[in-house]
């Protein structure tokens, strides 16, 4: 069976190179390390399994074809020998150089991995990647992979050099800040001083998965800037782990026309100059005066303002800060009403400006038994942990007073609800609450699969996400979420969430699984998009739930008719908009099996695809809060 589908991917291969051009170019010298492309073996049925993947590469083949995409992903999770396929090209190639190059590693792939449920191949054009579980927003930080090319020398091997490390840098620095986490840039060298000829290019290209978080594109990119200057000075490189792929060469490999504008992205960027100039006594006289002033109005804004709170100097081996009792009562003005700032399940919440001038937030917890401080503080240890961009970080905590107290980060805009149906209401783009639905999401993903251990939230609910002045949306007010054992579900008798946002299994029976986030995430995407509130509908909707309301437009095909009428109609995309909606109907339905993880949500928001091209289920738990 595997040799005839490879003879006829040999065919189907052979044939799509024959009708491309000479000119076209998948770029498809491989990378990937021997005795890294493999997961374990298959100890299922494999002519399922191979189905099931052949299945999923013609699904991505399909939308690479007809959709025109550059990434894709596929899968078949509800039979025994579940299949999950990724396919990523770089955004400069032609979609018939994307295809080309996605063949060329369907081919390989299987000759490499006989019979094993996981594997992966990557090449300067492409990756490809599949597993018998999900992986989508993994990074595959110890696996990765480096290849030197070209035997020559380049003119000005040392200032090819220098540019060469510092383009490198700043792509490895911009890219995780890009949307589309991709970005291509060229500079040119310059042995002398600014008058002479150029001697050469540097070309350069970085990628990550669409799938990952923009902190672990940061490491992996930073990882694979660090494995490729090793390379140095040969005129070619590549590294690439599973989630990400840097790239330079002294020759050209894309067009000028998909050059990006890295500049805006850049640390620290002002008008930084594309070439080493020899002589540069202006410009060490220029950055002596940059850095003199930058002290200087550090120094000034000290003495003006209380600074928003630093979490970037609490680092992963630190832990959480221990604060005084008495410190944190006299950063809130004893727990004034006019510093309380929200309330939730667990406690008040307070805005406090510390010792150190840092503005935090302090929520009061009513933790009273022995058992329930031990829970604090082992929670309050795991928790401040917790690093990711679109969840709040636990700074610190103070359990030695008559009350426990938690330090968070403060977020100036305040909660989400504030700018769905409150005083804020009709002040988001719709490009904003996209952007906010997707960052919800990979926050939760994160929770769920990437930690080291799964955190459920339990009460997902628009007032516990906060925006900061970039409106990126932060999980907060899991300061005492319960955790999950790997695949175990939960039976629990107390009652953690919302009601209105509650999934039914865990509000009448106590059934806790992660997929109890995935139904509060779909009805907060549901306020989002309508900008209604999940309990207090207005007018003419006030006898139904927002979500018996998005079900029964759906059911009539008129789910549109869901949209926040405060948004212009210009900014959004109606067919996208749908997609949207019933990707959020999709993590409501019953029976819970149903339900997509988070992951494969990302997945779906990020291919901006509906879920299934079939009709939703509803399930047959009728719920009115």
């Amino acid at each position: 069976m595997k040799q005839w589908w490879n003879k006829i991917m040999v065919v189907v291969l052979a044939v799509a190179l024959m009708i491309e051009s000479g000119m076209s170019d998948p770029q498809a010298n491989k990378i990937s390390k021997s005795g890294r492309e493999c997961s374990q073996s298959n100890s299922g049925n494999p002519n399922e399994f191979f189905g099931n993947l052949n299945v999923t590469f013609a699904d991505i083949r399909r939308q690479l074809s007809v959709d025109k995409k550059h990434f894709a992903t596929a899968q078949l999770a509800s039979t025994s020998n579940a299949v999950f396929s990724l396919f990523q090209c770089r955004n400069y190639l032609s979609t018939a150089d994307c295809i080309a190059c996605f063949d060329i590693a369907t081919v390989d792939i299987r000759k490499i991995c006989n019979l094993a449920n996981g594997a992966r191949v990557i090449y300067d054009g492409c990756f490809l990647r599949y597993e018998g579980r999900t992986f989508y927003t993994e990074i595959e930080f110890g696996l990765s992979s480096e290849v030197c090319s070209g035997n020559g020398s380049v003119p000005a091997e040392d200032a090819f050099k220098l540019v060469a490390v510092k383009l490198l840098k700043d792509l490895a620095d911009a890219t995780p800040k890009i949307k589309s986490y991709f970005a291509v840039a060229k500079r040119q060298v310059f042995a002398g001083g600014p008058s002479e000829k150029a001697s050469g290019t540097v070309y350069a290209v970085a990628q990550c998965t669409g799938t990952v978080s923009q902190g672990d594109c940061e490491k992996c990119l930073m990882g694979a800037y660090t494995n490729i200057q090793t390379c140095l000075p040969l005129p070619g490189g590549s590294s690439a782990a599973g989630g990400c792929f840097l790239r330079y060469n002294a020759s050209s490999f894309f067009a000028d026309n998909d050059i990006t504008n890295i500049m805006p992205y850049i640390r620290g960027s002002s008008s930084t100059k594309t070439a080493i100039i020899a002589g540069g006594v202006g410009v060490v006289s220029f950055l002596l005066l940059t850095v003199a002033l930058l002290l200087w109005y550090q120094l000034v804004q000290k003495r003006k303002t209380a600074k928003t709170g630093d979490i970037l100097g609490v680092t992963k081996l630190q832990g959480p800060t221990v604060y005084r009792y008495n410190d944190l009562k006299s950063a809130t003005k004893n727990f004034s009403e006019e510093n309380k700032i929200g309330e939730g399940g667990f406690g008040d919440i307070y805005k406090g400006i510390i010792e150190d001038g840092n503005i935090v937030a302090v929520k009061k917890l009513a933790v009273r038994t022995s058992k329930e401080m031990s829970d604090f503080e082992g929670e309050v240890r795991l928790i401040s942990n917790v690093h990711h961009r679109n969840i709040i970080r636990l700074l610190g905590c103070s359990g030695k007073g008559p009350v426990q107290l938690l330090v968070y980060e403060y977020m100036d805009k305040g909660s989400l609800d504030a700018f769905l149906y409150g005083k804020r209401r009709g002040t988001l783009s719709w490009k904003q609450r996209v952007d906010i639905i997707l960052g919800i999401a990979r926050g939760l993903a994160y929770l769920h699969e990437q930690f080291h251990v799964c955190i459920i939230h339990r009460d997902m609910k628009s007032s516990n996400i906060l925006l900061d002045d970039d409106f990126e949306p932060k999980i907060a007010d899991f300061g005492l979420a319960r955790l999950l054992p790997t695949n175990q579900s939960h039976l629990t008798t107390r009652f953690a969430g919302t009601m209105g946002y509650t999934a039914p299994e865990y509000a009448f029976h106590g059934h806790l699984s992660e997929k109890v986030d995935t139904y509060g995430f779909g009805i907060v995407v549901l306020e989002i998009i309508s900008g209604q509130s999940c309990t207090q509908m207005q007018d003419e909707l006030l006898n139904q739930s927002l979500l018996q309301y998005a079900w029964n437009l759906y059911d009539n095909g008129t789910h549109v008719k869901l949209i926040d009428e405060t948004l212009d109609s210009s900014e959004y995309n109606v067919e996208n908009a749908k997609k949207m909606i019933e990707i959020a109907l999709k993590c409501t339905q019953s029976p819970v099996s149903l339900r997509p993880t988070m992951s494969e949500v990302v997945v779906m928001l990020v291919n901006d695809a509906s879920p299934e091209q079939k009709q939703l289920h509803k399930g047959s738990v009728k719920i009115q809060y």
